[in-house]
């Protein structure tokens, strides 16, 4: 269908009541599997590039990747760099065709994380596209601990940066493997009753799937990211193929089996979001 913007997906789906997937890839073979999947459920989808996928494939090897399997997709596909940690690197993605750009601040002072993320914000505006940030950190399995966030400091983060969606910290842990806690439902309320933005759940694999579903209806919740849930039905399939016939060898033959069992578990992971 073509390449969009991530306000070109988000604010359809904040109307219609709806959340639509953010899927970490690592490399051609989950890319292609994601978009195989959108394709099949004829659901939008964004397709995100992380820091773990950026240190192994250099930004403009991955923005002519993405941006070619969005333009040849027929759905619309969102090509987005996630967790960006600084001006320069938001900058490269742009000029590499990335549609959206997340700005991840969450870690500094208030004060400072409003000046860098409007300053990328005004930036990747000014390129016609769309711009993500974070407000209140959210911490990762058996690592740092999340920093809730505040719905004043959240008010305060839309308002004065102008992005397009806002990252939250509501109980979403990075890298969980099992569904964990629930959402503090409170807290996304709270939020909600001072800014209309596009809300973005980091973490989207520890969030059990009703929820997920639930929240995407009823709140303003319109953007999940998902990552180690795929990474791990990868793993699997990968680790099937390999063991399957040991004496093979060809890593064509071996990444070419995970594509049919990716692309189930990407369908599930797509309706699992209302």
């Amino acid at each position: 269908m073509a390449l969009v913007t991530l306000s070109e997906v988000l604010q359809p789906a904040l109307r219609d009541g709806r959340a639509v997937a953010g899927l970490v890839t690592l490399g051609w073979e989950d890319m292609r599997a994601f978009v195989a999947a959108a394709e099949a459920e004829s659901l939008p989808l964004i397709l995100q590039a992380g820091p773990g996928c950026r240190a192994h494939t250099p930004l403009p090897v991955l923005g002519k990747m993405l941006t070619w399997l969005a333009e040849q997709a027929s759905v619309p596909v969102v090509v987005h760099l996630d967790h960006g940690y600084s001006f320069e690197e938001c900058r490269e993605a742009i000029d590499c065709g990335f549609s959206s750009v997340m700005f991840d601040g969450s870690r500094k002072p208030l004060a400072q994380n409003i000046e860098e993320t409007a300053e990328i914000a005004e930036l990747a505006h000014a390129a016609g596209i769309s711009c993500e940030g974070e407000i209140g950190f959210v911490g990762y399995a058996d690592g740092e601990k999340s920093a809730g966030t505040d719905p004043e400091e959240a008010a305060r983060f839309a308002a004065e940066t102008a992005v397009d969606a806002m990252a939250i910290s509501v109980g979403n842990v990075h890298l969980q493997q099992d569904a964990g806690g629930r959402l503090d439902e409170q807290r996304i309320q709270a939020i909600e009753a001072v800014t209309s933005v596009p809300l973005v759940i980091h973490g989207g694999s520890g969030v059990p799937v009703d929820q997920r579903a639930s929240l995407a209806r009823s709140s303003h919740i319109c953007k999940y990211n998902i990552g180690t849930e795929l990474r791990m039905a990868f793993g699997a399939a990968l680790r099937q193929a390999v063991n399957a016939d040991p004496d093979r060898f060809d890593r064509v033959a071996l990444l070419a089996e995970t594509h049919e069992p990716m692309v189930a578990a990407t369908r599930k992971v797509l309706r699992s979001l209302g």
